[in-house]
């Protein structure tokens, strides 16, 4: 890999980590989320434990490896014509939950996010890959719910219900799914946006 591969990856998971940083700030600062400073130790960065700051880089990074290694061992791209059929419903579905939540602060800034950024990609963007990154989010949907189970279980982190639908999918607030929706799809989107620039400077 080349020191520029290399850049265009971490900038990727850096501009995603950052965003959703200042998202967990903004749910901390209004009450949406708290988390228990008994189990988490270390240094304290704009009021939040470390630890939920690096969760924010750590799952764009996880999630960006493994959508790199599917592409690499399956490079099979012929389902990408069905993507845009997917694509629709997930809009219509974040229509749907802004509609009936646009009051709700968890709710909107979920939907929000993803709604802009699959209109953009899909309806502006020039750049396919979402089969991909499709198929990159539904593998990392059962390790993404595990981990959220056992910070469920164990408390790291309390979440106000007021600032959601209170609706669950799977014991987890419906609204999860689709947020870690919109942190995969930003980082999947910046890689392949800045390596389409590597590529044209390179040529």
């Amino acid at each position: 890999m080349n020191n520029s591969y290399t850049r265009i990856i971490l900038l990727s998971i850096c501009l995603t980590g950052i965003l959703f940083s200042l998202f967990t700030i903004l749910f901390t600062t209004l009450g949406v989320l708290s988390f228990n400073v008994n189990l988490l130790t270390g240094a304290v960065i704009a009021g939040l434990p470390i630890q939920i700051i690096l969760l924010s880089f750590i799952i764009p990074a996880f999630g960006l490896y493994t959508y790199r290694f599917l592409n690499t061992k399956f490079p099979n791209n012929n389902p990408e014509k069905f993507s845009l059929s997917v694509s629709n419903l997930m809009l219509g579905i974040c229509i749907a939950f802004l509609f009936f939540g646009y009051l709700k602060l968890y709710t909107a800034t979920t939907f929000f996010v993803a709604l802009a950024l699959l209109l953009y990609i899909e309806y502006k963007n020039k750049l396919r890959f979402m089969y991909r990154f499709y198929r990159t989010y539904f593998v990392l949907l059962i390790p993404f719910y595990i981990g959220c189970l056992i910070v469920k279980k164990q408390s790291f982190l309390v979440f106000n219900e007021n600032a959601s639908l209170k609706l669950y999918l799977a014991y987890l607030p419906i609204e999860v799914y689709f947020y870690f929706m919109g942190m995969l799809l930003m980082t999947v989107y910046l890689f392949e946006l800045f390596k389409s620039k590597m590529v044209k400077v390179d040529g």
